[in-house]
């Protein structure tokens, strides 16, 4: 078999055709499947090899970088948008850094859509809770100052169970009373809905608040009391979302089921909590050994602590907690 294909194949390679299809003369047994061999097709059950006409010097394949290369460029024009704003002298005391942020993206977006006429690609919610929050809850947490934060632990619960609980009521039911004014226009809109909706924009993260606040030097007690609400209700507002998006899968919902979820807040904070503990000590306990080799000690914080939230994820806790 080999011998009857060895001077079609060479024909191939002299002849120089783009795609050749070669096929085993009838009358020849198949005893049994030759393995496919590298750069030939044979799903159809014949063989073909793609061979360039000519050799190239120069060539160019942006499909093959495409993801990897835009998402370089993105953050790269945050970045140099960031530079501009810190030495531009003008435009800090005018527009914060977060709105100066939002319009460059809403500028980017319109660029793509007026050169592609179709909408840009949204963000899912699994890239954003997977990839995009664990290094901003890291970065927050890492440089979170200790000492005043636990001074202050009281007070900063205090703000970021409770306010948040009660902005979450407080949205939920305005607008579903709203929702019941308005008549059949919004009558399909439920409770649910609007507390779902609620628990969704009750998060506020204060970045340019605390940017102020920074640059004007205010007391160091009221800059912990913003600061660590605005850390802690990132999770208190995601148990709560999660929790009323599972009501809503529901048939119906009882008050034993209203009594388990709330339940279910505290366990998945407690839960993120001891998982954040376990692996910080984990940490801890494997950086003693990595003294001869130091420069794998800062990869040990990131890989600890982005394990500590896929593992509260995998078990539906609070990653942000741990």
């Amino acid at each position: 078999m080999v011998a009857l294909w060895t001077p079609s194949l060479l024909a191939v390679l002299l002849s120089g055709p783009v795609c050749v299809a070669l096929t085993q003369p009838a009358g020849l047994s198949q005893p049994h499947q030759s393995p496919p061999l590298p750069g030939l097709n044979s799903s159809d059950g014949s063989l073909s090899v793609d061979l360039p006409t000519a050799l190239r010097i120069f060539s160019m394949d942006y499909h093959h970088v495409q993801a990897p290369f835009e998402i370089v460029l993105w953050i790269m024009l945050a970045s140099l948008a960031k530079l501009g704003f810190h030495w531009s002298g003008r435009v800090p005391a005018v527009v914060p850094e977060s709105c100066l942020l939002i319009m460059v993206g809403l500028l980017v977006g319109g660029v793509i859509y007026g050169v592609r006429h179709s909408a840009p690609p949204t963000l899912s919610a699994d890239a954003f809770f997977l990839f995009l929050l664990p290094p901003i809850v890291l970065d927050a947490g890492y440089f979170l100052p200790g000492r005043l934060f636990f001074e202050n632990l009281g007070t900063i619960l205090w703000y970021a169970v409770l306010g948040t609980l009660w902005n979450v009521l407080g949205i939920g039911l305005s607008l579903y009373g709203v929702c019941l004014l308005a008549g059949s226009s919004l009558g399909d809109v439920t409770l649910l809905h609007c507390l779902l909706f609620g628990s969704l924009i009750a998060a506020v993260d204060p970045v340019a608040v605390l940017s102020v606040f920074q640059e004007m030097h205010v007391n160091e007690q009221l800059h912990i009391l913003v600061f660590g609400e605005s850390l802690l209700n990132d999770a208190v507002t995601v148990a709560l979302y999660k929790l009323f998006e599972s009501f809503l899968r529901l048939p119906s919902v009882s008050g034993a089921d209203v009594l388990l979820g709330g339940c279910r807040v505290v366990v998945v904070g407690l839960g993120g909590l001891c998982i954040g503990l376990f692996f910080g000590l984990l940490a801890a306990l494997t950086s003693r050994f990595a003294i001869r080799a130091q420069v794998i000690a800062a990869l040990f914080v990131f890989l600890y602590s982005y394990l500590s939230y896929l593992t509260s994820e995998m078990l539906h806790l609070s990653g942000i907690m741990a």
